[in-house]
Parts: structure tokens; sequence; C-alpha cells
């Protein structure tokens, strides 16, 4: 695929990869990572990352998001080749573009689950006047309208992941990257969560690919791409 500046992409097609890899400098030594991926996103998809620790999912979920460029390869978001952006640029079109969510929550302590909802909106610059029908709307698509007032640590785990989804979602991505979404979660934490998941891709459309290791949610996906020492490995 030849990609200029602005970037293309197949027609129906959300992000493409073509032939990524990334290489560490550890010391005097090249640590290569990712070794010549290809994959393609389309709107509204749940798709999954699967492979075990060191296996190479986290590192290609930063570069899906912008957050890191390839060593060699290709990756084109919504018309643009994250390759040949500089971190200014790909920063504008995440926080426009991309939501991200972690196993780890990133929720303001000292805020309520409406004001940490809330605070994505002002980040992203979206207008005042929408943010409370905005952020009423996100809290009701996780089923957490009556716990907007309360901190994080007045939430349970399962909670506190769905009100980062809400938080992840208030400005409207195009894409989400969730990595681990449900490793600090039990089985019915975990698959609540992905019934939110499924539930925001139909309401949103927005297109959500995740890292896992968790072979019990595997099911609920429309594509799983498993890793294995920096490759996929072959279905």
């Amino acid at each position: 695929m030849d990609a200029d500046r602005t970037g293309q992409s197949a027609p129906g097609t959300l992000l493409s990869v073509r032939g990524a890899e990334r290489t560490f400098q550890v010391g005097g030594q090249k640590i290569p990572v990712l070794k010549g991926i290809d994959m393609e996103l389309r709107p509204n998809q749940l798709v999954m990352l699967r492979g075990r620790s060191g296996s190479g999912k986290t590192t290609l979920l930063n570069m899906l998001g912008g957050l890191d460029v390839p060593t060699k390869g290709e990756i084109v978001f919504h018309g643009h080749a994250f390759h040949k952006l500089g971190d200014e640029e790909r920063t504008a079109i995440r926080r426009e573009k991309i939501g991200f969510i972690f196993q780890t929550y990133a929720l303001m302590p000292l805020l309520s689950a409406w004001e940490n909802v809330e605070l994505s909106l002002r980040m992203a610059g979206a207008p005042r006047g929408e943010w409370k029908a905005r952020v009423s709307h996100c809290l009701e698509l996780v089923g957490l309208t009556k716990r907007a007032d309360h901190r994080p640590y007045e939430l349970s785990g399962g909670e506190q992941q769905r009100v980062a989804i809400a938080k992840a979602i208030a400005h409207r991505p195009a894409m989400l990257l969730a990595d681990e979404p449900t490793a600090e979660l039990d089985s019915q934490m975990g698959a609540q969560v992905m019934a939110v998941f499924r539930e925001i891709i139909a309401t949103e459309n927005v297109t959500i690919c995740m890292t896992t290791h968790d072979p019990t949610i595997l099911e609920v996906a429309d594509h799983v791409y498993e890793m294995v020492d920096g490759r996929f490995k072959a279905s």
C-alpha cells in the first residue's frame, strides 16, 4: 500500500497496518518486538489481540493509537499515515478520534464518576453546552447513572472500569483501544464489560481493538489475532 501524508486505506477500512516492524535499542543490542504485522480494522468491529505477556500485543496497540511508530512499515488510520506524522500531529488525531482504556482504569481519584467523564470532554475541547447531556448519556450507556456522584474508591473494580469506558467514549472517537480491560476483573465483571463493549459498538458506531490473554471472552469478538513472538499466528 502506497500512502501519502494524508494516507489512503481500502474502502470500508478504518485502520490498516502493512509490514509493521518495531525494534528497540537496549544498550548496544537491537531487540525486535514486532516482526512484520499486517492487519485491518473495519467500522463497528470488536477485534482482539490475544497472546502471552511479551508477545508484542501492547507494543502493537500503542502503534495503532499513534503513541509509537513502527521502525519499518505503514499504519494508516482514518486517512492519516501515522508512520509519516510527527508527535504533535498524531496527538491531535488521538484527541479527536481515539479513546484509550487501561487495565488500571486511569481515573482521577478525587473526582466523581460524572466529573471524570466530564474531564475528558474538557480535554477534548468539546463545547461546554454539550457536556451535561453527553456525560449523562455515557454513564447511562455503561449502567452507572445511579453511581454518578461516587468517587473511584467508592466503586467496585468493574464499576471503575465502566467509568473508564464512559470517559473514553465521551468525545465520540472512531476507535477505542483497550489494554487488557478485563485483567483485573473476575469472570462475571469481565463478562459485563464485554457486554458494554458490544452495546457501545451498536450505539456509538465505534471500533474496539483490545488486548487479552483471557480465552473465556474470545467468543464475543468479530475477529481474533493470535500473537506469538511478535507475529500473528496463522489461523
